[in-house]
């Protein structure tokens, strides 16, 4: 191990604190973007979406309590550290999500511009979770338990995972908006495979 990696530090509390709720804020804006033109995502987030254009619940309220179940495989498979700010990062999207439409109007936005954008800000706020050692829980709570044991890199399995919500998502959502929705995975997850790659952040864990 070169000098240069052993005098890298972990992240302080309250440096913790900070980047979760950087992260957290970002990906609330980019699901806003998403939710104003009815575009569709990945993952759990993705599930959310469509319950939440079928339902009268909010995507806050459906996000937090479809990931509820995958904490017992954080818990057992990766830690407490991890699984207590996953929680905390669930929490903190779902409540900014639902929040942020009573500070920000966003009206007449271009579907392109809201997915390229969008995925964007969530693709920040995906690597900053990461590099505080926490995730927005569900799927990606596998991912991170494949990647940690297998060395399976984050983008690509979630790439996969969420290209397939968004196929089927196909009776829910318009052809033109599924196909930019397809786009927004695309960049998304390109972020990841380009930001996120084994080695380069697990000395911070």
């Amino acid at each position: 191990m070169s000098s240069a990696v052993a005098n890298i530090q972990r992240h302080t509390k309250l440096e913790d604190v900070q980047g979760i709720l950087t992260g957290t804020m970002l990906i609330a804006l980019g699901i806003n973007f998403y939710n104003q033109v009815g575009l569709v995502t990945g993952g759990t987030a993705g599930i959310a979406f469509l319950l939440n254009y079928l339902t009268s619940f909010t995507f806050g309220q459906i996000f937090f309590v479809i990931n509820l179940p995958f904490y017992w495989l954080s818990i057992r498979r990766i830690g407490w550290e991890f699984t207590l700010k996953t929680f905390a990062s669930v929490f903190l999207v779902s409540a900014f999500t639902d929040l942020t439409p009573m500070f920000l109007q966003l009206q007449d936005i271009n579907p392109v511009y809201a997915t390229i954008t969008g995925a964007f800000l969530i693709g920040v706020g995906f690597v900053v979770l990461f590099r505080h050692n926490a995730s927005l829980g569900g799927l990606n709570i596998l991912a991170r338990y494949l990647f940690q044991t297998r060395g399976v890199p984050i983008g690509k399995f979630m790439m996969v995972v969420d290209c397939s919500v968004v196929f089927a998502s196909i009776f829910i959502v318009d052809l033109e908006l599924l196909a930019i929705s397809i786009l927004g995975a695309v960049i998304l997850n390109f972020m990841l495979v380009m930001n996120h790659k084994p080695g380069r952040y697990s000395v911070s864990f």
